[in-house]
């Protein structure tokens, strides 16, 4: 078992910055990759970026690439994301999630934090 827990979110005036750290415990030598993914009010939860746990090119939604950066720090478990020039529509709940291995569903999720944008 892996589990997550986010946190960093917030209320931020668009063109803001904030980062979210998630903290994986367990079995983390499990772990193939991290992501994190955001769901908006009435909307679908959607991808945002991802990472390889032990490293590697990151991927990003065409909707915040240049703005995003994913990162992890393998020595102290954690994946973070640091999100500059916020938008109202960056508003949702951002999760971070676990996958075990190369394709398929992310295996583990944390519980979500709040990041709400202001225009």
């Amino acid at each position: 078992q892996v589990q997550l827990v986010e946190s960093g979110g917030g209320l931020v005036q668009a063109g803001g910055s904030l980062r979210l750290s998630c903290v994986a415990s367990g079995r983390t030598f499990s772990i193939y990759q991290v992501g994190w993914f955001r769901q908006a009010p009435g909307k679908e939860r959607e991808f945002v970026a991802m990472i390889n746990w032990l490293g590697g090119a990151a991927n990003y939604a065409d909707s915040v690439k240049g703005r995003f950066t994913i990162s992890r720090d393998n020595a102290k478990n954690t994946l973070s994301l640091k999100m500059n020039s916020l938008k109202p529509e960056d508003t949702a709940v951002y999760t971070c999630a676990a996958k075990l291995r190369s394709g398929g569903d992310y295996d583990y999720w944390g519980q979500g934090t709040q990041v709400t944008v202001s225009s």
